[in-house]
């Protein structure tokens, strides 16, 4: 029943795709594929015509090795209705064989003769077509089949690779009824591809074993007329037993490799370690059945130390004892330099002198000589390959991933490729990818981000273009099944020219012939696509091109997925530290201020700034640095600035702000070491910050530092300096204290406050970044934000290792004649004094209307402040943003809001000042405090 109704699925979405419907979903991936590409082609179910070839090979080397395999075949299946095919490279049948050989007589030809064309673009979806345009193991079932006559049959087909190039020399293919179906058909069919491969393999070592032969008897003839005593022969044992270690025998061999490529005469001296010179000569030879190949011999002089050569074949096989005796003594190649000195191992090529047949008696020159290498020169170019890539392996992974960049690794995938892989690479990366997340659908989410090859002219996708690709592409096939694509020929592929055929042919046009698609994917997480060009190179992109393409994708996929994580962490803690800086500035007219902040290419780190406005027309400037970078710094910079914000709400002085800051950071890395003690965490390191206080009725501005850089200071006439002010230790080190410097501000300077990012540069010396940010802030006439923009264009780094905060605060000072001060005695009875004072004071500013409310708040202030303080008192109206109320007096103690009970006489004066008042409070100052309330101005 389950094959019954698997055969009934596979009509049904037959029936639904040749509609036109979707068949998405219910039909395996390979084979929707291949109906696709069909249809493309034009193809029709119903036919049953396909080519046929009279000029196939049936005694090909292919065929020599599978005969025996397909003779044990056919006699496993006896009986049964399998039929075994044996096709090659183009998909034609070379063999056919059947377990009741009555089959043979009751089929079509064209299912029983050898020569017909069973390749996809012909034949549509069968077993043979799909193997080889899958390029591995696949299986085909009934109505999975495109054309109607094969819809009763099922088959399983592999390819046969050819061990040494790589490249599919043919297929093997069972055909049965789809009720045979078994998985252990797979096992089977794939053990007899690798017993053919092998067989092959062994073919191509006999060709070798016959050069080496024909090498050796003509040694042997040679020696037959040399004389006695004519010059020093030695053996391979001999030169096998001396001490030349692995690296220079590798040298020889490699060198030899590319000598038996080259298919020429050739002499090379290549000079090995501790000085010593090996020449190899290369020359043709021809075996007696008429192979032709390349034999390397190593000379060297008879009276240097015997060198050690790894004597084998190309394929990697030592030689016997036969060749052991192939030695003879020659003249040594002009040029030769026994003395050279000693140094990495190099080589130089030479003309040669005229060749010899081994055993030519010349001897007398005291040279020796030995076989190498003996090969066919396409099996040493097949080696040089094989070494090239893994050459190119181990560059990749130094040089893809050098940065946390996704654009960037994406680019050093191309440029690795180009050209020692491929002549044009493209690579289509999801946008969320981009951004450092993943993406909810990269079918529809790719963006073209690299377009780089030999020439800049070839008509590809622009970088920044959406691709919108087809599901019939080899792009979308390499994502659909998770594997590379080869398209060895690009003018036949109809799923790849579908796609844009106007586009398709601009690039044909440039002689691209062959393309590789290669999914980027790691750790689950697709990431794109790395797409591989051929043009210069005439022969197609093979299996083993495919295969370096996909091992150097997955390493670039490792290192894109990195530089993703990356980003995304680094966009959190950009945006978490974004968030805890400030979003608007304060509206105050102490100071006019502007800033900047850049965060470092690195990662984030903790630097913040603020702006605080205070009591009595005053303003805080803050900046801040937390050591380290990252969302733990970012955190902790939010922790510091609320802290500071919240010290600052309490009117403490720099010192004291500072020192509370110290105490907070200390317990913090305490707290962090303690919890993350198990992991190894250190905690956090320290911080650094700088606290001013600008108080625009006096124009004095106390500062205090801890281990921050000092700010500078733009005087009126274009004078820069940088005060003197106490360094202070840094934050987090504990119980050190913390000194204050207080500085005169003339109206219209500008006080800068910045992080050490500025101007700390491994490139720069602190002193010239300081000379560069001098120069810059000489020009008192900028505003704050042409300022901070000439010194970010300036002074900041090109590629900043650190966060940079810049603050830029032109002063104002308040006019005189918006304060009035009185100076008063403890005396009760002058309170209604200072009402009229007040009074009158407010009729010269124009604010009648709150004269009522001030002299309510005075009369409460100014009586507390006789009760229960101590002379001096001083009381001072400010005429500003609000109207603010002073009462000054030489007492420490503050009064405190309560709730009076019924009862109580008094209590209630400062409940009186909170209804009224906007804002109220208490600061200390040296000589003892101030109490201070504000009255809106924008209603009465």
């Amino acid at each position: 029943m389950g094959v019954t109704g698997d055969q009934v699925g596979h009509a049904r979405s037959r029936e639904r795709f040749l509609l036109g419907e979707s068949v998405e979903g219910s039909v395996r991936s390979p084979i929707l594929n291949s109906w696709q590409r069909s249809r493309l082609l034009g193809l029709s179910p119903d036919q049953t015509e396909l080519p046929y070839r009279e000029d196939f090979d049936p005694d090909s080397r292919l065929v020599r090795a599978a005969g025996p395999v397909l003779d044990q075949l056919e006699s496993r299946f006896a009986g049964s209705q399998m039929n075994v095919s044996l096709a090659d490279g183009t998909g034609t049948v070379l063999q056919r064989r059947f377990g009741e050989p009555a089959l043979a007589r009751s089929l079509p030809a064209i299912q029983t003769v050898p020569g017909f064309v069973f390749a996809e673009r012909f034949a549509g979806t069968n077993g043979i077509g799909l193997a080889l345009a899958e390029r591995r193991l696949i299986q085909v079932y009934g109505a999975e089949h495109f054309a109607e006559r094969s819809q009763s049959n099922a088959c399983s087909a592999t390819p046969i690779r050819d061990q040494l190039s790589g490249c599919i020399e043919g297929v093997l293919c069972f055909g049965y009824p789809r009720s045979y179906a078994d998985p252990s058909l797979d096992v089977l069919i794939c053990q007899a591809a690798e017993t053919i491969e092998r067989r092959l393999m062994e073919q191509s070592s006999a060709r070798e074993r016959g050069l080496l032969r024909t090498y050796l008897d003509a040694g042997r003839r040679a020696r037959t007329g040399e004389a006695a005593g004519d010059g020093q022969l030695i053996g391979m044992d001999e030169l096998a037993d001396s001490g030349l270690d692995q690296r220079d025998q590798t040298i020889l061999k490699e060198k030899a490799t590319e000598l038996i490529c080259s298919t020429q005469r050739a002499a090379v001296e290549v000079f090995l370690s501790h000085g010593r010179v090996v020449t190899l000569l290369s020359r043709p030879v021809t075996s007696h059945s008429g192979v032709e190949g390349v034999v390397v011999e190593a000379v060297l002089p008879s009276d240097s130390p015997q060198h050690h050569l790894g004597v084998t074949t190309r394929a990697g096989r030592p030689l016997g004892p036969l060749a052991q005796r192939a030695t003879t003594s020659v003249v040594p190649p002009p040029g030769h330099l026994p003395g050279a000195a000693p140094g990495p191992a190099s080589t130089m090529v030479r003309p040669p002198d005229a060749p010899r047949a081994p055993g030519t008696d010349e001897s007398a020159n005291g040279m020796v000589r030995g076989l190498v290498l003996v090969g066919e020169p396409e099996v040493g170019k097949y080696a040089v390959a094989a070494r090239r890539r893994l050459e190119l392996l181990a560059e990749a992974s130094t040089r893809i991933g050098t940065t946390l960049d996704v654009s960037r690794t994406a680019w050093e995938l191309a440029e690795m490729a180009v050209p020692r892989l491929a002549d044009y690479v493209t690579i289509d990366v999801p946008e969320a990818v981009l951004r450092g997340e993943e993406s909810a659908d990269p079918r529809t989410d790719l963006h073209r981000t690299v377009v780089h090859g030999i020439r800049e002219d070839c008509p590809f996708y622009p970088v920044g273009r959406r691709v919108d690709l087809r599901p019939t592409t080899p792009h979308m096939r390499c994502l659909a099944s998770g594997r590379a694509v080869l398209e060895p020929d690009l003018r036949s592929a109809a799923g790849w020219i579908a796609q844009n055929p106007e586009h398709a042919q601009r690039i044909l046009a440039h002689n691209v012939h062959s393309l590789v698609s290669v999914p980027l994917f790691a750790r689950g997480v697709l990431l794109g696509i790395a797409s591989f060009y051929r043009s210069e190179d005439p022969a197609p992109f093979g299996d083993d091109d495919r295969s370096l393409a996909q091992e150097l994708a997955a390493r670039a996929a490792l290192c894109i997925d990195n530089a993703r994580r990356y980003t995304r962490e680094h966009t959190l803690a950009l945006a978490l530290q974004r968030s805890l800086l400030p979003r608007g500035l304060p509206e105050q007219d102490a100071v006019e201020v502007a800033h900047r902040y850049l965060p470092a290419e690195s990662g984030v780190g903790g630097d913040w700034f603020d702006v605080i406005p205070l009591s009595g027309t005053r303003v805080a400037l803050l900046v801040g640095d937390v050591v380290g970078h990252g969302l733990h710094a970012a955190a902790t910079m939010g922790r510091l600035r609320i802290a500071a914000r919240n010290f600052a709400e309490l009117e403490l002085a720099p010192d004291e702000l500072l020192t509370h800051l110290d105490n907070l950071l200390v317990r913090l890395d305490r707290e962090e070491g303690g919890e993350n003690a198990a992991v190894g965490s250190t905690g956090i390191v320290g911080a650094t910050c700088l606290y001013a206080i600008y108080d625009p009725t006096s124009q004095q501005c106390t500062m205090a530092r801890a281990g921050h850089p000092p700010p500078a200071l733009v005087h009126p006439d274009s004078t820069v300096t940088f005060p003197d002010l106490p360094a202070g230790p840094p934050l987090g080190l504990g119980g050190l204290p913390f000194e204050t410097a207080e500085i005169h501000l003339p109206e219209g300077s500008q006080l800068v406050l910045y992080t050490d990012g500025l101007i700390e540069d491994r490139h720069r010396d602190i002193d010239v970044a300081l000379d560069q940010l001098r120069r810059v802030l000489a020009h008192p006439d900028r505003t704050p934000e042409d300022t901070c923009e000439a010194v970010i264009d300036a002074v900041a780094p090109d590629h900043p290792g650190d966060d940079i905060a810049l603050l830029v605060a032109r002063t104002h000072a308040l006019p005189s004649d918006r304060i009035a001060t009185w100076d008063l005695p403890a005396d009760p009875a002058l309170v209604s004094d200072i009402r009229a004072a007040a009074t009158r004071q407010l009729a010269h500013w124009g604010l009648d209307e709150f004269a009522f409310a001030a002299e309510l708040l005075l009369s409460e202030l100014v009586t507390n402040a006789v009760r229960y303080g101590t002379e001096p008192i001083q009381v001072r109206l400010i005429h500003d943003r609000t109207l603010i109320c002073e009462v000054s007096d030489g007492s420490s103690t503050a009064p405190h809001l309560r709730r009076a009970a019924t009862t109580d006489e008094g209590g209630r004066g400062l409940f009186l000042v909170a209804q009224l008042a906007q804002a109220w409070g208490a600061r200390y100052t040296t000589h003892g405090k101030v109490i201070w309330a504000e009255c809106a101005l924008d209603a009465p």
